[in-house]
């Protein structure tokens, strides 16, 4: 293998690596605890309990799963101090900050279009029934036409 292909390899990899992390990054953080503690931590830090809270619904395991989760991917830094007992505080770092402002401009973006997908979701769901397209087997041709 030459240079120029090496290279070619190697960037196809590393394209390759982006995207399966991407997926895994995204159905990481595409599901509502994820958003609701970004949220919540907005601007602040919280302890467990408070954060637990400010996110109504979650349960304690759930909560603990999720900060796991933004702390081992770098969206949240967790901060514990020597004391007894130890007090433990989460925050989102610069990563989690452009997280939550994206998250932000996704909820802009929802407000902007409410009506409209109201409106869509209230027509669709009045429309009669949909059938369902089916794939139409094709049959053999009859031997000897």
């Amino acid at each position: 293998m030459d240079t120029d292909e090496v290279r070619r390899v190697s960037e196809d990899a590393d394209v390759t690596r982006a995207h399966s992390l991407a997926r895994e990054i995204f159905s990481g953080i595409a599901n509502k605890w994820t958003l609701l503690v970004v949220g919540s931590l907005g601007e602040r830090t919280l302890r467990f309990t408070q954060l637990r809270g400010e996110v109504e619904g979650i349960s304690h395991k759930m909560l603990t799963q999720t900060l796991r989760g933004l702390e081992r991917d770098g969206l949240v830094e967790r901060t514990v101090y020597p004391t007894v007992p130890p007090r433990v505080e989460y925050a989102l770092t610069d990563a989690g900050q452009a997280l939550r402002h994206t998250v932000y401009g996704m909820c802009s973006w929802t407000r902007r279009h409410l009506e409209h997908i109201e409106e869509s979701r209230d027509r669709f769901d009045r429309a009669p029934q949909r059938a369902v397209a089916t794939p139409v087997k094709s049959r053999p041709a009859a031997a000897g036409r």
